[in-house]
């Protein structure tokens, strides 16, 4: 499962940062929102590489933007994997892509507690992680679903509808091919 996950979660991930940066590129044309550096800039005190004031270098930037976009979608891919598939799925990845950039944003002193940040610029960010997430989703979804339903799903399927007190599957069930 974990080899299928990497290889089918860094496709969709990178498919999902390109509809996230199409949709950031759509939007700026409307809004006129300048190009944000900050992952160039997060990049840069990560691993040392030294700063520069104003605009960043666009390599360093896209290595970031891109390179986080695919490594997240191996997280989302494995929940793909195990059962945990469509739009509700990606609503709680939506907030662990969220999550993991203000953890890095935060923690190198790039960015400020989203709590501060003016309403518009929250409300843009948000909207460009949800479709990141939901982009994502539907392709790791779809490539998880060739190899049937995760485990979760066929423990699900063993007693349809809401109920409490099924317990778990039996472990030669629990792993699929």
């Amino acid at each position: 499962m974990m080899k299928r996950a990497l290889w089918q979660g860094l496709i969709a991930g990178t498919v999902g940062g390109v509809v996230m940066t199409l949709g950031e590129k759509a939007e700026q044309a409307f809004t006129k929102r300048p190009d944000s550096h900050v992952p160039a800039l997060v990049l840069q005190r990560l691993t040392g590489i030294p700063e520069r004031d104003g605009k960043q270098p666009l390599p360093v930037n896209w290595a970031m933007h891109f390179g986080q976009a695919a490594l997240l979608g191996v997280l989302r891919s494995v929940m793909a994997q195990a059962g945990l598939r469509g739009p509700l799925a990606s609503a709680q990845f939506t907030v662990v892509r969220l999550t993991n950039d203000q953890i890095l944003e935060n923690a190198t002193g790039v960015a400020a507690p989203p709590q501060t940040w003016p309403r518009k610029e929250l409300v843009i960010d948000v909207l460009h992680k949800t479709v990141y997430a939901f982009a994502t989703g539907a392709v790791a979804d779809a490539l998880a679903a060739r190899g049937g339903p995760g485990p979760g799903q066929r423990l699900a399927a063993l007693r349809p509808g809401r109920h409490t007190g099924i317990g778990p599957l039996p472990r030669h069930k629990a792993h699929g091919r």
